[in-house]
């Protein structure tokens, strides 16, 4: 399989003049760090063929030119365009200690969730404050582009900022949001693929679970209660487990 690399500057025509929409034949550059990365890591070498995508639906298949740590170009071969998944599949991960979380991130995004949202629940242990906000977010965003680029993703899913309960309380007037809870009478199987395009925010809690005080909101706020099965699974288990269920629910499997 070729190798699958993500910039956002790609565009080029025929005869080499920028452009919005690169056609076949003509000729794509890759910079910055995904260059340096192909060359001095992947050793990618002229004559190899590559696999091209901006994160936002286009991936093209490309011949490599030329291959410089700053930049490489390319011979654009085929043109492939994806539209946007609807409904998305939004998966709320709650904070948790240890890299759980980001293991809940990095396998959900292989399976196909379209956005992530870091929540700080109350029962989580690892608290994002202060400067450590902002890292955490670049932290799962790296975390995603890595995901997104190994199962060759043609569209990057976004990592919003962290939320709070009450946040995601008002996110469940204007989704269909599904609470994952070992307790609930409604297995996710048995749900069935929805009418509308509504986002499905699928929401995880930390190590202890989501708390009761938490739950009665956002089932007030809109939000169900759905179970995987009868088994208890790790917070970083639960969400990839969920995503795949709905990606058979919604036909993408």
């Amino acid at each position: 399989m070729a190798h699958y690399f993500l910039s956002d500057n790609l565009g080029a025509t025929a005869d080499g003049t920028p452009s919005a929409d690169p056609v076949v034949g003509g000729t794509v550059s890759v910079t910055g760090a995904e260059a340096k990365h192909a060359v001095t890591v992947s050793r990618v070498r002229p004559g190899e063929s590559l696999l091209l995508g901006d994160g936002a639906g286009l991936v093209l298949g490309v011949t490599v030119l030329t291959a410089e740590p700053t930049v490489l170009t390319a011979r654009v071969e085929t043109v492939v365009r994806t539209p946007p998944a609807t409904p998305r599949i939004v998966l709320v991960q709650a904070l948790a200690k240890g890299d759980r979380d980001e293991l809940a991130v990095q396998a959900a995004t292989e399976l196909g969730i379209d956005a992530v949202q870091p929540w700080a629940a109350s029962r989580s242990v690892a608290r994002w404050e202060g400067v450590k906000i902002a890292k955490g977010q670049a932290r799962w965003t790296a975390i995603v582009r890595e995901a997104s680029k190994q199962s060759i993703r043609p569209w990057l899913p976004m990592v919003f900022p962290l939320t709070t309960t009450k946040q995601l309380a008002a996110l469940a007037a204007t989704s269909r949001m599904l609470l994952l809870e070992p307790t609930a009478s409604v297995r996710l199987t048995t749900i069935a693929a929805p009418t509308d395009d509504r986002d499905i925010v699928l929401v995880v809690g930390p190590e202890g679970g989501i708390a009761a005080s938490e739950l009665d909101l956002l089932e007030r706020a809109g939000a169900s209660r759905v179970r995987l099965g009868d088994t208890v699974l790790r917070t970083s288990t639960a969400g990839p487990a969920a995503v795949a269920i709905l990606n058979a629910t919604l036909g993408r499997w």
